[in-house]
């Protein structure tokens, strides 16, 4: 261990016998379904999370959000209750102060037949939201016991939120992450990290959209010249849309989902599209909208059709800064002391990482465990990933209070300058 981490050593040692009860933590919060719109099922992780975090000494908050609305297969809007939020604050008065963010919900709805973990070998279990993301909340809380037993606890402040939707786009938390982002210096977010151990770097933004086509019925047989027919116009959008894909550097436009019509005697007079846009620079947003009216538009112009655009862009660019990039160093110092080699790749991935660096602030946001096939049923954990990688975290902030006591070198999170 390096000279400037050997004073942790003795800290982080105590992480080393624990490994048994962070898998049982792990399975135990995995096999509460926790799908982004089983509300109960997440506020029960969330409760079960207010009791596994009351020995921190964190002041506890219960936030209700607004219910995630959706667009339907007959272009009505839905609205989906969505679960609680939970954010616990410690020593917000510290001169450093730290967001750590692990969203409580699955991609695995109620009704999934995934719900339970097995194992799969010594090594490895099998089971919903074990890497994504219940392993990375066990992570998260054993490092931060380790920085509450140390004697540089004092120096730092720490802010945690375990959000309910992130899966979804965390429409209902990220004006949560927004207000966050006005008290915090850094972020520390535990997605998964790369299979091998690695983390994400720069990321892609994202939009989700859908697109409601409407025409007019008309018998298919007797009266077709009458019929304006929706399914047709919508797949002329789509087909526009999806030619945009190698027009401009980095962007891709992905038609996920097309529903329309019904019997094949009636000319269709709806049918909706979803799609997703991924995109590297923030002036992108811009010109894809931009191409997306001029499409619209045109199929709009056509006689007795009407298509309307809904979306937006939820989650920005994850663009490097150079305090981000710092902190990247940290990282690869911290791991390199503890014997981990790690790198840092870019990804077309996103998550609540973009809107903490949206709004500024430096963020690693793959600090959880190590496993893959994440949102399938096929997804799995590393049970000997869990101990090293809590051993990261705790690193990192015994490092930065550390560094905070003595009045040396945490300036970089601080200048402003540094952050753009």
């Amino acid at each position: 261990m390096s000279d400037r981490l050997a004073p942790l050593h003795s800290y982080l040692q105590s992480l080393d016998t624990l490994q048994s009860q962070m898998l049982q933590h792990t399975i135990e919060l995995a096999e509460i379904n926790s799908g982004s719109l089983n509300a109960a099922g997440v506020n029960q992780v969330m409760e079960r999370l207010r009791a596994m975090t009351a020995d921190l000494g964190g002041e506890q908050e219960v936030i209700d959000l607004k219910p995630h609305e959706v667009i339907n297969d007959l272009g009505e809007v839905n609205q989906h209750e969505l679960g609680k939020a939970l954010r616990i604050r410690k020593r917000p008065e510290a001169p450093l102060q730290v967001f750590l963010c692990g969203h409580m919900d699955t991609v695995f709805p109620k009704d999934s037949a995934f719900q339970k973990v097995v194992h799969l070998d010594e090594d490895t279990i099998n089971g919903p939201g074990v890497t994504d993301l219940k392993g990375g909340i066990v992570v998260m809380l054993n490092a931060l016991k380790v920085l509450e037993a140390s004697p540089w606890a004092e120096s730092i402040g720490w802010e945690i939120l375990f959000n309910p939707d992130e899966e979804i786009g965390s429409p209902g938390s990220a004006a949560l992450i927004k207000d966050a982002a006005s008290r915090v210096h850094l972020g520390m977010i535990y997605e998964p990290s790369f299979p091998n151990g690695d983390l994400a770097g720069q990321r892609k933004g994202s939009g989700n959209f859908t697109a409601v086509c409407y025409g007019k019925a008309a018998h298919a047989g007797r009266e077709h010249h009458l019929g304006r027919n929706a399914v047709r116009a919508l797949c002329d959008f789509v087909s526009a849309m999806d030619d945009l894909n190698g027009k401009r550097e980095g962007v891709t436009f992905n038609p996920g989902y097309i529903h329309g019509g019904g019997p094949t005697n009636i000319v269709p007079d709806k049918c909706i599209n979803r799609f997703n846009i991924r995109l590297e620079k923030p002036e992108d947003e811009a010109w894809c909208l931009q191409e997306l009216q001029m499409i619209v538009n045109e199929i709009s112009s056509r006689n007795g059709i009407r298509l309307e655009l809904h979306g937006h862009f939820g989650r920005k660019p994850k663009v490097l800064s150079p305090a981000n990039q710092q902190l990247f160093e940290l990282a690869k110092e911290c791991g390199h002391a503890l014997g981990l080699n790690i790198d840092v790749k870019p990804t077309g991935g996103c998550c609540d990482g973009n809107n903490l660096a949206s709004a500024g602030i430096p963020n690693i946001d793959t600090l959880g465990v190590q496993g893959g096939h994440i949102h399938s049923e096929q997804e799995y954990m590393k049970i000997s990933s869990l101990v090293p990688r809590a051993k990261l975290s705790a690193a990192l902030l015994l490092t930065l209070a550390k560094d905070e006591s003595e009045g040396n070198g945490n300036d970089w999170l601080k200048n402003p300058e540094a952050k753009q």
